[in-house]
Protein backbone atom coordinates (compact mmCIF):
# COMPACT_ATOMS: atom_id res chain seq x y z
CA UNK A 1 0.00 0.00 0.00
CA UNK A 2 2.62 2.01 1.13
CA UNK A 3 4.25 1.68 -2.85
CA UNK A 4 0.98 2.63 -4.07
CA UNK A 5 1.19 6.17 -2.02
CA UNK A 6 4.19 6.48 -3.49
CA UNK A 7 3.78 5.71 -7.19
CA UNK A 8 0.00 5.52 -8.18
CA UNK A 9 -1.05 2.73 -10.25
CA UNK A 10 2.48 2.45 -11.62
CA UNK A 11 3.35 0.60 -8.48
CA UNK A 12 2.70 -2.47 -10.69
CA UNK A 13 6.03 -1.92 -12.13
CA UNK A 14 8.04 -2.68 -9.09
CA UNK A 15 5.93 -6.10 -8.26
CA UNK A 16 7.21 -9.34 -9.04
CA UNK A 17 5.31 -12.67 -8.87
CA UNK A 18 1.87 -13.80 -8.99
CA UNK A 19 -1.14 -11.86 -7.38
CA UNK A 20 -4.49 -10.28 -7.58
CA UNK A 21 -6.05 -7.38 -5.44
CA UNK A 22 -8.40 -3.91 -4.89
CA UNK A 23 -6.92 -1.23 -3.37
CA UNK A 24 -9.21 1.44 -2.08
CA UNK A 25 -7.91 5.03 -2.35
CA UNK A 26 -10.05 6.86 -0.06
CA UNK A 27 -8.75 10.15 -0.28
CA UNK A 28 -9.60 10.24 -4.21
CA UNK A 29 -12.35 7.77 -3.92
CA UNK A 30 -10.83 5.59 -6.09
CA UNK A 31 -10.92 1.68 -6.27
CA UNK A 32 -7.53 0.47 -7.43
CA UNK A 33 -7.83 -3.40 -8.76
CA UNK A 34 -4.77 -5.26 -10.80
CA UNK A 35 -3.81 -9.10 -12.09
CA UNK A 36 -0.49 -10.41 -12.29
CA UNK A 37 1.38 -10.13 -16.11
CA UNK A 38 0.89 -13.89 -16.80
CA UNK A 39 -2.52 -14.03 -15.35
CA UNK A 40 -1.59 -16.69 -12.29
CA UNK A 41 -4.06 -14.87 -10.13
CA UNK A 42 -7.98 -14.49 -11.26
CA UNK A 43 -10.18 -11.08 -10.71
CA UNK A 44 -13.66 -11.48 -12.07
CA UNK A 45 -15.74 -8.31 -11.37
CA UNK A 46 -19.19 -7.10 -12.72
CA UNK A 47 -20.78 -3.37 -13.36
CA UNK A 48 -24.17 -2.82 -13.51
CA UNK A 49 -26.40 -0.27 -12.70
CA UNK A 50 -23.96 1.83 -10.87
CA UNK A 51 -22.90 -1.38 -8.43
CA UNK A 52 -19.08 -2.64 -9.00
CA UNK A 53 -18.62 -6.09 -7.27
CA UNK A 54 -16.00 -8.60 -7.69
CA UNK A 55 -14.17 -11.58 -6.40
CA UNK A 56 -11.51 -14.34 -7.37
CA UNK A 57 -14.21 -16.58 -8.21
CA UNK A 58 -17.87 -17.11 -10.27
CA UNK A 59 -19.57 -18.32 -6.99
CA UNK A 60 -19.24 -15.37 -4.55
CA UNK A 61 -19.96 -13.01 -7.82
CA UNK A 62 -23.84 -14.86 -7.82
CA UNK A 63 -24.51 -14.21 -4.75
CA UNK A 64 -24.46 -10.48 -4.83
CA UNK A 65 -27.69 -8.76 -5.70
CA UNK A 66 -28.44 -7.83 -9.11
CA UNK A 67 -25.76 -10.01 -10.94
CA UNK A 68 -28.31 -12.69 -12.84
CA UNK A 69 -27.36 -15.90 -14.45
CA UNK A 70 -28.38 -15.16 -17.80
CA UNK A 71 -25.61 -17.24 -20.35
CA UNK A 72 -22.94 -15.24 -22.39
CA UNK A 73 -23.50 -17.65 -25.43
CA UNK A 74 -20.44 -16.13 -27.02
CA UNK A 75 -18.68 -17.43 -24.09
CA UNK A 76 -20.19 -20.77 -24.62
CA UNK A 77 -19.14 -21.11 -28.60
CA UNK A 78 -15.57 -20.17 -27.28
CA UNK A 79 -15.74 -22.83 -24.40
CA UNK A 80 -16.62 -25.40 -26.97
CA UNK A 81 -13.74 -24.28 -29.44
CA UNK A 82 -11.26 -23.99 -27.08
CA UNK A 83 -12.28 -26.14 -24.03
CA UNK A 84 -12.00 -22.65 -21.81
CA UNK A 85 -13.63 -19.44 -21.79
CA UNK A 86 -11.13 -16.95 -22.17
CA UNK A 87 -11.19 -13.23 -20.63
CA UNK A 88 -12.48 -10.60 -20.46
CA UNK A 89 -15.53 -12.95 -20.59
CA UNK A 90 -17.17 -15.46 -18.33
CA UNK A 91 -20.15 -17.93 -18.99
CA UNK A 92 -22.69 -15.19 -17.39
CA UNK A 93 -23.27 -12.28 -19.55
CA UNK A 94 -23.14 -9.79 -16.07
CA UNK A 95 -19.78 -11.18 -15.04
CA UNK A 96 -16.03 -10.32 -16.66
CA UNK A 97 -12.51 -11.30 -15.95
CA UNK A 98 -9.80 -8.71 -15.84
CA UNK A 99 -6.89 -10.00 -18.06
CA UNK A 100 -3.68 -10.61 -16.92
CA UNK A 101 -1.17 -7.68 -17.40
CA UNK A 102 -4.26 -5.16 -16.81
CA UNK A 103 -4.93 -2.72 -14.04
CA UNK A 104 -8.65 -1.49 -13.41
CA UNK A 105 -9.79 1.75 -12.07
CA UNK A 106 -13.07 2.61 -10.25
CA UNK A 107 -14.14 6.18 -9.92
CA UNK A 108 -16.74 8.46 -9.99
CA UNK A 109 -19.38 5.85 -11.56
CA UNK A 110 -16.89 4.42 -14.03
CA UNK A 111 -14.58 1.90 -14.96
CA UNK A 112 -11.63 1.93 -16.95
CA UNK A 113 -9.56 -1.15 -17.87
CA UNK A 114 -5.69 -0.68 -19.17
CA UNK A 115 -3.01 -3.07 -19.64
CA UNK A 116 0.46 -1.97 -17.46
CA UNK A 117 2.83 -4.81 -19.25
CA UNK A 118 3.25 -6.30 -22.54
CA UNK A 119 6.17 -9.12 -24.01
CA UNK A 120 6.64 -9.54 -27.47
CA UNK A 121 9.53 -11.18 -29.43
CA UNK A 122 12.53 -8.77 -29.56
CA UNK A 123 15.96 -10.29 -30.86
CA UNK A 124 18.49 -9.56 -28.00
CA UNK A 125 21.55 -7.97 -30.03
CA UNK A 126 24.93 -9.39 -29.91
CA UNK A 127 24.21 -11.80 -27.30
CA UNK A 128 25.93 -15.20 -28.29
CA UNK A 129 24.53 -18.14 -27.68
CA UNK A 130 27.07 -19.23 -24.61
CA UNK A 131 25.59 -15.62 -23.28
CA UNK A 132 22.04 -16.86 -23.72
CA UNK A 133 22.33 -20.07 -22.03
CA UNK A 134 24.48 -18.24 -18.81
CA UNK A 135 21.96 -15.77 -18.42
CA UNK A 136 19.09 -18.74 -18.55
CA UNK A 137 20.66 -20.50 -15.93
CA UNK A 138 21.32 -17.24 -14.08
CA UNK A 139 17.25 -16.28 -14.22
CA UNK A 140 15.67 -19.29 -14.34
CA UNK A 141 17.89 -20.12 -11.00
CA UNK A 142 16.96 -17.04 -9.02
CA UNK A 143 13.37 -17.10 -10.18
CA UNK A 144 13.79 -20.77 -8.22
CA UNK A 145 15.27 -19.63 -5.51
CA UNK A 146 13.30 -16.88 -5.05
CA UNK A 147 10.14 -19.16 -5.26
CA UNK A 148 11.38 -21.37 -1.96
CA UNK A 149 11.17 -18.67 0.74
CA UNK A 150 8.68 -20.03 2.62
CA UNK A 151 7.83 -20.23 6.45
CA UNK A 152 5.70 -23.57 5.66
CA UNK A 153 6.78 -26.97 3.78
CA UNK A 154 7.70 -27.11 0.46
CA UNK A 155 7.49 -29.28 -2.27
CA UNK A 156 7.06 -30.09 -6.17
CA UNK A 157 4.76 -31.31 -8.90
CA UNK A 158 7.11 -33.48 -10.67
CA UNK A 159 5.58 -35.02 -14.01
CA UNK A 160 9.06 -36.60 -15.57
CA UNK A 161 8.52 -34.00 -18.07
CA UNK A 162 12.00 -31.88 -18.68
CA UNK A 163 10.37 -28.28 -17.16
CA UNK A 164 9.74 -30.05 -13.77
CA UNK A 165 12.48 -32.24 -14.01
CA UNK A 166 14.69 -29.03 -14.39
CA UNK A 167 12.87 -26.96 -11.35
CA UNK A 168 13.19 -30.04 -8.72
CA UNK A 169 16.82 -30.03 -9.46
CA UNK A 170 17.48 -26.29 -8.43
CA UNK A 171 15.20 -27.03 -5.84
CA UNK A 172 17.90 -29.86 -4.56
CA UNK A 173 20.57 -27.74 -5.79
CA UNK A 174 19.59 -24.89 -3.29
CA UNK A 175 17.94 -26.76 -0.95
CA UNK A 176 19.36 -28.24 2.70
CA UNK A 177 17.03 -31.14 3.06
CA UNK A 178 15.59 -33.52 0.05
CA UNK A 179 13.12 -31.98 -1.81
CA UNK A 180 9.34 -33.62 -1.69
CA UNK A 181 8.29 -34.41 -4.88
CA UNK A 182 4.46 -35.23 -5.97
CA UNK A 183 3.65 -37.75 -9.21
CA UNK A 184 0.57 -39.08 -11.00
CA UNK A 185 -0.06 -41.72 -13.21
CA UNK A 186 -2.04 -43.63 -14.87
CA UNK A 187 -2.30 -47.61 -15.60
CA UNK A 188 -2.82 -46.93 -19.35
CA UNK A 189 0.88 -46.92 -20.20
CA UNK A 190 0.55 -44.44 -23.11
CA UNK A 191 -0.46 -41.63 -20.19
CA UNK A 192 1.99 -42.77 -17.53
CA UNK A 193 5.15 -40.93 -17.44
CA UNK A 194 5.66 -42.10 -13.45
CA UNK A 195 9.01 -44.34 -14.68
CA UNK A 196 10.56 -40.88 -15.78
CA UNK A 197 9.84 -39.18 -12.39
CA UNK A 198 10.88 -42.08 -10.60
CA UNK A 199 14.14 -41.19 -12.50
CA UNK A 200 14.58 -37.71 -11.44
CA UNK A 201 13.66 -38.61 -8.21
CA UNK A 202 15.96 -41.24 -7.28
CA UNK A 203 19.24 -39.37 -8.66
CA UNK A 204 18.56 -36.57 -6.35
CA UNK A 205 17.07 -38.34 -3.33
CA UNK A 206 13.94 -36.88 -3.37
CA UNK A 207 10.61 -37.39 -0.91
CA UNK A 208 8.92 -39.00 -3.40
CA UNK A 209 4.98 -39.48 -3.84
CA UNK A 210 2.99 -41.06 -6.10
CA UNK A 211 -0.89 -41.53 -7.30
CA UNK A 212 -2.67 -43.75 -10.13
CA UNK A 213 -5.42 -42.16 -11.41
CA UNK A 214 -8.48 -44.46 -12.01
CA UNK A 215 -11.76 -43.86 -13.85
CA UNK A 216 -13.45 -43.67 -11.05
CA UNK A 217 -11.64 -40.22 -10.55
CA UNK A 218 -14.85 -39.11 -12.56
CA UNK A 219 -16.80 -39.09 -9.46
CA UNK A 220 -14.79 -36.01 -8.15
CA UNK A 221 -16.19 -34.27 -11.62
CA UNK A 222 -19.14 -32.41 -10.01
CA UNK A 223 -16.83 -31.51 -7.33
CA UNK A 224 -14.50 -30.17 -9.51
CA UNK A 225 -17.00 -28.15 -11.47
CA UNK A 226 -18.10 -26.58 -8.23
CA UNK A 227 -14.72 -25.13 -7.73
CA UNK A 228 -14.10 -24.09 -11.27
CA UNK A 229 -17.74 -22.30 -11.57
CA UNK A 230 -17.51 -22.11 -15.26
CA UNK A 231 -17.69 -24.84 -17.91
CA UNK A 232 -13.68 -25.87 -18.01
CA UNK A 233 -13.02 -28.97 -20.20
CA UNK A 234 -8.98 -29.34 -20.04
CA UNK A 235 -9.47 -32.78 -18.63
CA UNK A 236 -5.63 -32.90 -17.20
CA UNK A 237 -8.23 -31.01 -14.15
CA UNK A 238 -8.63 -34.15 -12.46
CA UNK A 239 -5.20 -35.58 -12.23
CA UNK A 240 -3.59 -32.05 -11.31
CA UNK A 241 -6.23 -31.93 -8.65
CA UNK A 242 -5.00 -35.49 -7.45
CA UNK A 243 -1.59 -33.95 -7.37
CA UNK A 244 -2.57 -30.93 -5.13
CA UNK A 245 -5.03 -32.86 -3.28
CA UNK A 246 -2.11 -35.54 -2.43
CA UNK A 247 0.83 -32.83 -2.22
CA UNK A 248 -1.35 -31.04 0.64
CA UNK A 249 -1.07 -33.91 3.43
CA UNK A 250 2.62 -33.05 3.10
CA UNK A 251 3.46 -29.46 1.71
CA UNK A 252 1.86 -26.33 1.99
CA UNK A 253 3.94 -24.76 -1.06
CA UNK A 254 4.13 -26.48 -4.43
CA UNK A 255 6.68 -25.62 -7.20
CA UNK A 256 6.02 -26.61 -10.84
CA UNK A 257 7.29 -26.78 -13.97
CA UNK A 258 4.19 -24.48 -16.04
CA UNK A 259 5.18 -22.20 -18.97
CA UNK A 260 8.70 -24.09 -19.94
CA UNK A 261 6.55 -24.78 -23.05
CA UNK A 262 5.35 -21.58 -24.05
CA UNK A 263 8.62 -20.30 -23.55
CA UNK A 264 10.90 -22.75 -25.05
CA UNK A 265 8.81 -24.38 -27.95
CA UNK A 266 8.21 -28.05 -26.11
CA UNK A 267 5.14 -28.89 -27.87
CA UNK A 268 5.03 -31.24 -30.69
CA UNK A 269 2.22 -28.58 -32.69
CA UNK A 270 5.39 -25.82 -33.26
CA UNK A 271 7.09 -28.81 -35.35
CA UNK A 272 4.15 -29.98 -36.77
CA UNK A 273 3.61 -26.39 -37.96
CA UNK A 274 6.82 -25.85 -39.40
CA UNK A 275 7.10 -29.27 -40.82
CA UNK A 276 3.60 -28.71 -42.47
CA UNK A 277 4.78 -25.56 -43.78
CA UNK A 278 7.42 -27.12 -46.04
CA UNK A 279 5.38 -30.07 -46.90
CA UNK A 280 2.08 -28.23 -48.23
CA UNK A 281 4.68 -26.44 -51.29
CA UNK A 282 5.02 -29.50 -52.75
CA UNK A 283 2.56 -29.65 -55.75
CA UNK A 284 1.07 -32.76 -55.24
CA UNK A 285 1.37 -32.64 -51.22
CA UNK A 286 -1.75 -31.11 -50.80
CA UNK A 287 -4.01 -33.53 -53.02
CA UNK A 288 -2.34 -36.87 -50.97
CA UNK A 289 -3.22 -35.26 -47.79
CA UNK A 290 -6.72 -35.10 -48.17
CA UNK A 291 -6.78 -39.31 -49.06
CA UNK A 292 -4.30 -39.75 -45.80
CA UNK A 293 -6.58 -37.35 -43.48
CA UNK A 294 -9.47 -39.40 -44.47
CA UNK A 295 -8.15 -42.95 -43.79
CA UNK A 296 -6.71 -41.81 -40.51
CA UNK A 297 -9.69 -39.96 -39.55
CA UNK A 298 -11.30 -40.81 -36.06
CA UNK A 299 -7.66 -41.61 -34.77
CA UNK A 300 -7.60 -40.57 -30.67
CA UNK A 301 -6.44 -37.20 -30.55
CA UNK A 302 -3.06 -36.99 -29.17
CA UNK A 303 -2.52 -40.88 -30.48
CA UNK A 304 0.41 -41.23 -32.73
CA UNK A 305 -2.71 -41.65 -35.55
CA UNK A 306 -4.20 -38.68 -34.51
CA UNK A 307 -1.63 -36.46 -34.44
CA UNK A 308 -0.54 -37.38 -37.98
CA UNK A 309 -4.58 -37.14 -39.18
CA UNK A 310 -4.11 -33.87 -38.15
CA UNK A 311 -0.95 -33.04 -39.74
CA UNK A 312 -2.16 -33.51 -43.34
CA UNK A 313 -5.58 -32.08 -42.22
CA UNK A 314 -3.60 -29.34 -41.47
CA UNK A 315 -1.66 -29.74 -45.29
CA UNK A 316 -4.53 -28.16 -46.83
CA UNK A 317 -4.70 -24.57 -44.89
CA UNK A 318 -2.28 -21.83 -44.48
CA UNK A 319 -0.85 -19.56 -42.04
CA UNK A 320 -3.37 -18.90 -38.42
CA UNK A 321 -5.97 -21.71 -39.73
CA UNK A 322 -3.23 -24.21 -39.92
CA UNK A 323 -2.51 -23.51 -36.51
CA UNK A 324 -6.23 -22.81 -35.41
CA UNK A 325 -6.66 -26.64 -36.64
CA UNK A 326 -4.18 -27.84 -34.45
CA UNK A 327 -5.76 -26.03 -31.18
CA UNK A 328 -9.52 -26.24 -31.70
CA UNK A 329 -11.20 -29.04 -29.95
CA UNK A 330 -14.61 -28.53 -32.33
CA UNK A 331 -13.88 -27.24 -35.86
CA UNK A 332 -16.45 -24.25 -37.02
CA UNK A 333 -18.28 -27.47 -39.01
CA UNK A 334 -18.54 -29.73 -35.81
CA UNK A 335 -19.74 -27.01 -33.57
CA UNK A 336 -22.11 -25.74 -36.50
CA UNK A 337 -23.33 -29.40 -37.31
CA UNK A 338 -24.10 -29.67 -33.61
CA UNK A 339 -25.73 -26.19 -32.67
CA UNK A 340 -29.53 -25.77 -32.48
CA UNK A 341 -30.69 -22.54 -34.97
CA UNK A 342 -29.60 -20.16 -32.34
CA UNK A 343 -26.25 -20.80 -31.57
CA UNK A 344 -25.72 -21.58 -35.36
CA UNK A 345 -26.32 -18.31 -36.44
CA UNK A 346 -24.29 -16.64 -33.17
CA UNK A 347 -21.06 -18.74 -34.45
CA UNK A 348 -21.48 -17.46 -37.54
CA UNK A 349 -21.84 -13.99 -36.34
CA UNK A 350 -18.95 -13.79 -34.19
CA UNK A 351 -16.33 -16.51 -35.47
CA UNK A 352 -14.63 -17.89 -32.31
CA UNK A 353 -11.32 -18.19 -34.60
CA UNK A 354 -11.16 -14.58 -33.90
CA UNK A 355 -9.50 -14.61 -30.53
CA UNK A 356 -6.95 -16.20 -31.38
CA UNK A 357 -6.46 -14.17 -34.52
CA UNK A 358 -6.13 -11.16 -32.33
CA UNK A 359 -2.70 -12.30 -31.10
CA UNK A 360 -1.19 -13.36 -34.51
CA UNK A 361 -2.19 -9.64 -35.58
CA UNK A 362 -0.47 -8.19 -32.18
CA UNK A 363 2.88 -10.04 -32.35
CA UNK A 364 5.51 -8.06 -34.03
CA UNK A 365 7.61 -10.22 -34.98
CA UNK A 366 7.98 -12.19 -38.49
CA UNK A 367 8.88 -15.20 -37.48
CA UNK A 368 6.57 -17.90 -37.52
CA UNK A 369 7.71 -20.12 -34.30
CA UNK A 370 8.22 -16.88 -32.60
CA UNK A 371 4.45 -16.24 -33.28
CA UNK A 372 3.17 -19.18 -32.44
CA UNK A 373 4.68 -18.42 -28.79
CA UNK A 374 3.20 -15.48 -28.85
CA UNK A 375 -0.13 -16.87 -29.44
CA UNK A 376 0.08 -19.42 -26.92
CA UNK A 377 1.67 -17.39 -24.29
CA UNK A 378 -1.05 -15.32 -24.57
CA UNK A 379 -4.02 -17.36 -24.55
CA UNK A 380 -3.56 -21.34 -24.00
CA UNK A 381 -1.11 -20.67 -20.99
CA UNK A 382 -3.17 -17.93 -19.08
CA UNK A 383 -6.57 -18.83 -19.62
CA UNK A 384 -6.45 -22.89 -19.71
CA UNK A 385 -3.08 -24.39 -17.92
CA UNK A 386 -2.54 -21.40 -15.38
CA UNK A 387 -6.59 -21.78 -14.27
CA UNK A 388 -6.30 -25.50 -14.25
CA UNK A 389 -3.33 -25.31 -11.84
CA UNK A 390 -4.70 -21.99 -9.59
CA UNK A 391 -8.46 -23.42 -9.11
CA UNK A 392 -7.02 -27.48 -8.30
CA UNK A 393 -4.51 -26.03 -5.42
CA UNK A 394 -6.52 -23.14 -4.43
CA UNK A 395 -9.12 -25.88 -3.66
CA UNK A 396 -6.97 -27.63 -1.58
CA UNK A 397 -5.34 -24.80 0.63
CA UNK A 398 -2.38 -25.68 -1.43
CA UNK A 399 -0.20 -22.89 -3.07
CA UNK A 400 1.81 -22.99 -6.67
CA UNK A 401 4.67 -21.16 -7.24
CA UNK A 402 5.93 -21.33 -10.60
CA UNK A 403 9.39 -20.09 -11.50
CA UNK A 404 9.30 -20.21 -15.33
CA UNK A 405 6.69 -17.43 -15.25
CA UNK A 406 8.81 -15.24 -13.33
CA UNK A 407 8.40 -12.30 -15.48
CA UNK A 408 12.16 -11.51 -15.97
CA UNK A 409 12.71 -14.84 -17.17
CA UNK A 410 9.54 -14.60 -19.68
CA UNK A 411 10.63 -11.13 -21.12
CA UNK A 412 14.79 -12.82 -21.45
CA UNK A 413 13.14 -16.04 -23.46
CA UNK A 414 11.34 -13.31 -25.84
CA UNK A 415 14.89 -11.97 -26.35
CA UNK A 416 15.98 -15.33 -27.72
CA UNK A 417 15.89 -16.42 -31.48
CA UNK A 418 13.67 -19.14 -32.33
CA UNK A 419 15.80 -20.95 -33.64
CA UNK A 420 17.62 -21.29 -30.21
CA UNK A 421 14.26 -23.12 -29.02
CA UNK A 422 13.27 -25.40 -32.08
CA UNK A 423 16.55 -27.15 -34.11
CA UNK A 424 16.74 -29.55 -36.15
CA UNK A 425 13.82 -31.42 -34.73
CA UNK A 426 15.16 -30.46 -30.98
CA UNK A 427 12.39 -28.75 -29.14
CA UNK A 428 13.62 -26.67 -26.21
CA UNK A 429 17.12 -26.70 -27.26
CA UNK A 430 18.79 -24.15 -25.71
CA UNK A 431 17.03 -25.32 -22.61
CA UNK A 432 17.99 -28.83 -22.80
CA UNK A 433 21.34 -27.37 -23.38
CA UNK A 434 21.53 -25.44 -20.27
CA UNK A 435 20.27 -27.75 -17.71
CA UNK A 436 22.31 -30.97 -19.53
CA UNK A 437 24.15 -31.66 -16.72
CA UNK A 438 21.11 -31.67 -14.07
CA UNK A 439 19.35 -34.54 -15.77
CA UNK A 440 19.33 -37.81 -17.24
CA UNK A 441 19.97 -38.59 -20.63
CA UNK A 442 16.59 -41.01 -20.90
CA UNK A 443 14.83 -37.53 -19.82
CA UNK A 444 16.98 -35.20 -21.80
CA UNK A 445 16.05 -37.25 -25.25
CA UNK A 446 12.48 -37.98 -24.78
CA UNK A 447 9.40 -36.75 -26.51
CA UNK A 448 6.41 -34.62 -25.21
CA UNK A 449 3.92 -36.68 -23.48
CA UNK A 450 1.59 -33.87 -22.15
CA UNK A 451 -0.66 -34.62 -19.15
CA UNK A 452 -3.45 -36.18 -21.17
CA UNK A 453 -6.01 -38.24 -19.59
CA UNK A 454 -7.28 -41.73 -21.41
CA UNK A 455 -10.98 -40.36 -21.46
CA UNK A 456 -11.65 -41.54 -24.59
CA UNK A 457 -11.31 -45.01 -23.54
CA UNK A 458 -13.08 -44.63 -20.45
CA UNK A 459 -15.94 -43.27 -22.32
CA UNK A 460 -15.84 -46.79 -24.23
CA UNK A 461 -15.22 -48.89 -21.24
CA UNK A 462 -15.85 -48.28 -17.57
CA UNK A 463 -17.65 -45.04 -18.06
CA UNK A 464 -19.97 -45.12 -21.31
CA UNK A 465 -23.51 -45.99 -19.20
CA UNK A 466 -22.26 -43.13 -17.13
CA UNK A 467 -21.57 -40.53 -20.45
CA UNK A 468 -24.84 -42.03 -21.46
CA UNK A 469 -26.42 -41.51 -18.43
CA UNK A 470 -25.94 -37.44 -18.10
CA UNK A 471 -26.05 -36.57 -22.18
CA UNK A 472 -28.33 -38.21 -23.03
CA UNK A 473 -30.81 -37.68 -20.36
CA UNK A 474 -34.09 -35.55 -21.36
CA UNK A 475 -32.99 -32.54 -19.38
CA UNK A 476 -29.62 -32.88 -20.81
CA UNK A 477 -31.03 -32.54 -24.89
CA UNK A 478 -33.50 -30.14 -23.92
CA UNK A 479 -31.34 -27.12 -23.55
CA UNK A 480 -31.79 -25.75 -26.97
CA UNK A 481 -27.67 -25.42 -27.60
CA UNK A 482 -27.53 -28.92 -29.23
CA UNK A 483 -29.55 -30.62 -31.77
CA UNK A 484 -30.85 -33.90 -29.78
CA UNK A 485 -29.65 -36.04 -32.73
CA UNK A 486 -26.77 -34.64 -33.17
CA UNK A 487 -25.74 -35.54 -29.78
CA UNK A 488 -26.68 -38.78 -29.80
CA UNK A 489 -24.74 -39.40 -32.99
CA UNK A 490 -21.05 -38.37 -31.19
CA UNK A 491 -21.79 -40.89 -28.21
CA UNK A 492 -22.81 -43.84 -30.84
CA UNK A 493 -19.33 -42.72 -33.25
CA UNK A 494 -17.58 -42.63 -29.87
CA UNK A 495 -18.37 -45.71 -28.21
CA UNK A 496 -18.56 -48.37 -31.65
CA UNK A 497 -15.22 -46.83 -32.16
CA UNK A 498 -15.68 -45.18 -35.16
CA UNK A 499 -14.33 -41.84 -34.65
CA UNK A 500 -12.76 -41.00 -31.25
CA UNK A 501 -14.79 -37.89 -30.05
CA UNK A 502 -13.42 -38.32 -26.40
CA UNK A 503 -12.00 -35.04 -25.84
CA UNK A 504 -15.37 -33.16 -27.15
CA UNK A 505 -17.75 -35.61 -25.22
CA UNK A 506 -16.02 -34.49 -21.92
CA UNK A 507 -15.99 -31.02 -22.86
CA UNK A 508 -20.17 -31.54 -23.28
CA UNK A 509 -20.09 -33.66 -20.34
CA UNK A 510 -18.81 -30.74 -17.86
CA UNK A 511 -21.05 -28.53 -19.62
CA UNK A 512 -23.78 -30.02 -18.27
CA UNK A 513 -22.97 -30.55 -14.89
CA UNK A 514 -22.31 -27.23 -15.01
CA UNK A 515 -25.74 -26.73 -16.04
CA UNK A 516 -26.98 -28.95 -13.04
CA UNK A 517 -24.90 -26.98 -10.66
CA UNK A 518 -25.29 -23.40 -11.46
CA UNK A 519 -28.64 -22.93 -13.43
CA UNK A 520 -30.84 -25.95 -12.40
CA UNK A 521 -29.96 -25.86 -8.95
CA UNK A 522 -29.27 -22.45 -8.30
CA UNK A 523 -31.92 -22.19 -6.04
CA UNK A 524 -30.95 -24.41 -3.62
CA UNK A 525 -27.67 -23.52 -3.87
CA UNK A 526 -27.74 -19.82 -3.05
CA UNK A 527 -27.54 -20.41 0.86
CA UNK A 528 -24.66 -23.05 0.08
CA UNK A 529 -22.57 -20.61 -1.78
Amino acid sequence: MHLYEEMGVRCLERLRGMFSFALWDGKNRRLFCARDRLGVKPFFYSFKGGDFVFASGVAPMLLAPGIGRGIDLQALDLYLTYQYIPSPRSIFEDIRKLPPAHYLVFEKGTVAVTRYWEVNPERAAGMTYGEGRERLRELLTEATKLRLISDVPLGAFLSGGIDSSIVVALMSSLSDSPVKTFSIGFEDQSYNELPFARMLAARYGTEHHEFIVKPRAVDLLPKLVRHYGEPFADSSALPTYYVAEMSRRHVTVALNGDAGDELFAGYSRYLAYGLAAAVAKIPTARFQSRVWERLLRGSRRGSPLGRAARFFRSLSLDGRDRYLDYVVYFGDDRRRGLYGEAMRQLSMRHPAPEYLGRFFDECRSDNELSRLLFVDLHSYLPEDLLVKVDIATMANSLEARSPFLDHRLVEFAATLPAAWKLKHFRSKHILKDTFADLLPREILGRGKMGFGVPIGEWFRGELAGYLRDILLDGRSLSRGYFEPGRVRELVAEHQEGRIDHGYRLWALLVLELWHREFIDAAPARQGAL
